[in-house]
C-alpha cells in the first residue's frame, strides 16, 4: 500500500514483505530495544506473544495490486486458544495466512475477519501456539509522554522503547478516519501489526502505518500511528463470529491527500463507484454533500453523513480551473473484497 511521506505518496519499503526468515536481517539498536529493569511486568514473557505473520493474497483479489499478493508483519495473541490481533490490511482478502512463534513454530491460521473503519483483524491460530496472552488495555489512560513498547515479533531486538508523542486525528488518504489516533517515536522498522504495550504490560494499541514528521532544522523524523486498542472492544465479537464489525460506510474508491487547504484526488481504485463515475486523478473536491472542504476529515464526513453504501454523494470539483458538478453512487467496499474461507 501507499503510504504518507513529507513528499507525499510512494511505496513502502516493502513492509508487506517482511517474513520471519528475514529476521535475522535486522534489528533494533541495543540502546533504543526496551530494557526489563525498565517495567514492572514480565518484558520477555509480554514480547512472546508477538508472532511474525506471513499472508497469501490470489493474484485477481481486488487488493493484490495495492497491497500485494504476499504480505507479512506482526500480529498479537489475545487469548491462549490462539486468537491473534492484528492489522487488517495484512490480512484483507487472505487465502492463507501462517504465524510463527519467536521458537520459530509455525502454525496455520484462518482469517475470522476485519473491520474497514478501524483498521483490525483477528486470525485464529489452527493450531496450539503455547504463547500467554497479551491482555487488552484501554490507551485512553495513556497520555504524551508516556513510556510505552512498540514490538515486533522476535523479542526485545525487534522491539522498540518508544514514547508517546501524539494523540490526535488521523485521516487516511485511503478514506480512512481514526478519532483519537496514537503516535509514537522513535519510529519501529517493521510497524505493521506491532504491538503497542504499556507500563502495565498490556496492549494498548496495533501499529499501522509509519509517516515521516519534518522537525526543527529540517530533518525528517520517522513516527508510528497506532491504532488504539480500545476501538477493538465494541467489534469484537462479531469479528470473532466471522461477521463484519463497524457498520459499513459509504465508500467511492478514492484514494486523496490534503494540498494547500484543498482535498485533491490522487488515484481513484479501478472499477469503483469514483472511477466509473468519470473521476479523475487530479481533480479538487470544492464541496462534499453541500460542505465546503478544506481537508480530508471533512471530505470524510460529508460523505458517511448522508447514509449507508448505496446512497448518492454529490459533489463539485475543480478541474484544469473548470468547476462542475458531479454525483457518484456510493458502494460498499467489503462487496469488492474476497471474504473470508472456512478451513
Amino acid at each position: 500500500m501507499l503510504r504518507p511521506t513529507r513528499a507525499g505518496f510512494e511505496r513502502p519499503a516493502r513492509e508487506t514483505d517482511a517474513v520471519s526468515d528475514e529476521y535475522d536481517d535486522w534489528e533494533v539498536s541495543p540502546r533504543a530495544q526496551p530494557k526489563a529493569a525498565d517495567y514492572g511486568f514480565d518484558l520477555d514473557r509480554a514480547l512472546s506473544s508477538v508472532v511474525s505473520l506471513s499472508a497469501r493474497v490470489a493474484s485477481d483479489a481486488y487488493t493484490a495490486e495495492t497491497l500485494g499478493v504476499e504480505r507479512g508483519g506482526n500480529g498479537v495473541v489475545i487469548r491462549e486458544d490462539g486468537v491473534v490481533v492484528t492489522i487488517g490490511y495484512l490480512i484483507t482478502e487472505a487465502e492463507e495466512v501462517l504465524l510463527e512463534t519467536h521458537r520459530g513454530r509455525v502454525v496455520p491460521g484462518h482469517v475470522l475477519g476485519y473491520d474497514g473503519s478501524t483498521g483490525f483483524g483477528l486470525v485464529q491460530a489452527l493450531e496450539p501456539l503455547g504463547l500467554p496472552a497479551l491482555k487488552l488495555g484501554d490507551s485512553r489512560h495513556a497520555g504524551v509522554g508516556e513510556s510505552v513498547i512498540l514490538a515486533g515479533a522476535g523479542g526485545r531486538r525487534h522491539s522498540v522503547a518508544a514514547e508517546i508523542v501524539a494523540r490526535q486525528e488521523f485521516a487516511g488518504y485511503w478514506e480512512y478516519l481514526i478519532e483519537e489516533a496514537i503516535f509514537t517515536a522513535p519510529g519501529h522498522p517493521n510497524w505493521g501489526g506491532a504491538a503497542l504495550i504499556g507500563a502495565s504490560g498490556d496492549l494498548l494499541g496495533i501499529g499501522s502505518l509509519q509517516l515521516q514528521h519534518q522537525v526543527n532544522g529540517g530533518r525528517v523524523k520517522a513516527l508510528n500511528m497506532v491504532v488504539p486498542s480500545e476501538l477493538l472492544v465494541p467489534i469484537y465479537d462479531d469479528l470473532l463470529a466471522g461477521r463484519s464489525g463497524n457498520a459499513a460506510r459509504p465508500w467511492l474508491g478514492v484514494y486523496a491527500h490534503e494540498i494547500d487547504k484543498s482535498v485533491v484526488i490522487v488515484g481513484v481504485a479501478d472499477k469503483g463507484p469514483a472511477d466509473r463515475a468519470g473521476l479523475r486523478k487530479g481533480d479538487i473536491v470544492k464541496v462534499a454533500g453541500g460542505m465546503d472542504i478544506a481537508n480530508l476529515a471533512d471530505f470524510y464526513r460529508s460523505m458517511w453523513a448522508l447514509g449507508g453504501p448505496g446512497v448518492e454523494v454529490p459533489l463539485t470539483l475543480e478541474r484544469e480551473g473548470d468547476v462542475f458538478d458531479l454525483r457518484i453512487t456510493a458502494a460498499d467496499r467489503r462487496q469488492f473484497l474476497k471474504q473470508p474461507r472456512l478451513h
